[in-house]
């Protein structure tokens, strides 16, 4: 499963670091953090001091770490005021049994809990103790005082202890605090798009990479098709708030976060899916792929033995996937794809046409800069007459790029859709 990094880029995580020997895992739980590109701050007590420096979580996360309550260089000495409204998401952890018990009865005598009180920001704590004194009635108290007012517990772990005890009270591991972040952030921006993004509510079908064509069981007929653009298209359409199926032929590239993958090998195959997904529901069709448009006749049970200066293979054609799908009776919004060598716009503009087309982006893959296995590419998108809307020319760009503008493109000429005639 592949992330895309900069949609955390403008989330500020403030990690809160108490006293205890799991002081140490918060260390590399700042680097995770970061790893999902998110901003981190982090706000150390006394207490966490004595475990671990300042310095070390200063140099893991970029900035300067805090532990003063009346800060004379942050805002005229309100420095806790100033990471309450900067704040996202406070995670304290570890989070020891004073900080809950602070936190719980809403004391303010230090920067964290002061900031605890200041904040608007969802609070998570993840305590970490002695098995004895989480047990404890006082911390199941406070405990349930924090629950009731909101905050959220990531329970403690069961295992061996630092003083030598067995049970629980060990602070989870930084890799699934880091993930269970992530995907509080993920679901919240999924919700948004799903309601306000620019596809929101429609499901959209991907074609994407090459196909290969069996000779035998060793050799096939192929294309140097990476499958980078409709993997770049599957992200920013599911970004833009649409349920993404992708059919994917055989390349090297993580699926998409949030996209179902379906993975097939011969243009035969990705035909079968694409016209199941029509079947399933779609209103929206990208073939992205670059689909053979020959196969071998006559596919060989055996590997064929070298024998001769030459060797004779029949062929046939293979349907045309995109062409297939538009000439169904319900039919989705239908959008082309022309990688040519020569004679670019011209070719895609009658592909357009020839095809029954709602849009067709087209590019030169024979230039170096743009071609199969860059990461960047440019476009020409061509729309139907019934659109009456004007080409659009995508300047060189990332791929991740190219696909924001083209899921703009789309939403554009279904904002003026008509029914085919």
């Amino acid at each position: 499963m592949s992330f895309d990094l900069s949609v955390f880029s403008n989330k500020n995580i403030i990690l809160a670091v108490t006293g205890g020997i799991a002081a140490y895992k918060s260390a590399i739980l700042v680097r995770r953090l970061k790893d999902y590109g998110f901003n981190v701050r982090v706000v150390m007590t006394k207490g966490a001091q004595a475990f671990i420096t300042p310095l070390t979580f200063q140099a893991l996360s970029g900035n300067p770490v805090h532990s003063e309550l009346l800060d004379p260089e942050a805002e005229a000495g309100m420095g806790h005021i100033e990471l309450a409204r900067w704040a996202d998401l406070v995670l304290v952890a570890p989070a020891s049994c004073d900080t809950l018990a602070k936190f719980a009865a809403g004391l303010a005598d230090d920067l964290l809990s002061t900031l605890y009180l200041a904040t608007k920001a969802p609070v998570w704590v993840a305590p970490a103790m002695n098995q004895q004194m989480w047990a404890a009635k006082p911390t199941q108290r406070n405990l349930n005082t924090l629950v009731e007012d909101g905050v959220h517990v990531i329970m403690p772990e069961a295992g061996s202890q630092a003083c030598g005890d067995v049970g629980l009270g060990r602070m989870p591991e930084p890799e699934d605090l880091a993930e269970q972040v992530r995907e509080y952030f993920h679901k919240a921006q999924r919700a948004i798009a799903e309601k306000f993004g620019l596809l929101a509510g429609k499901k959209v079908t991907i074609t994407a990479g090459p196909t290969r064509e069996a000779i035998d069981p060793v050799r096939y007929i192929s294309n140097h098709s990476t499958g980078k653009m409709g993997f770049a298209l599957a992200a920013a359409c599911y970004s833009a708030g649409a349920k993404v199926t992708l059919i994917a032929g055989p390349v090297s590239l993580d699926t998409p976060n949030g996209v179902e993958r379906k993975n097939v090998s011969s243009a035969m195959q990705m035909l079968d899916l694409s016209m199941q997904q029509l079947y399933d529901g779609c209103d929206i069709f990208i073939a992205t792929a670059a689909v053979a448009d020959y196969r071998v006749a006559e596919v060989s049970e055996h590997k064929i033995k070298k024998a001769g200066d030459e060797l004779a293979v029949s062929l046939v054609k293979n349907p045309d996937i995109v062409a297939t799908i538009a000439q169904q009776k319900q039919r989705p919004f239908m959008v082309g794809f022309a990688a040519e060598t020569r004679n670019v716009e011209e070719y895609a503009a009658g592909k357009l046409v020839a095809k029954k087309l709602d849009m067709i982006a087209c590019n030169d893959v024979s230039r170096a800069d743009i071609g199969f296995a860059s990461d960047q590419n440019a476009m020409t998108v061509f729309f139907a007459d019934r659109y009456e809307m004007e080409k659009r020319d995508l300047e060189k760009a990332s791929k991740q790029e190219i696909a924001q503008q083209l899921v703009e493109a789309i939403h554009d000429a279904l904002e003026q859709q008509q029914p085919v005639v």
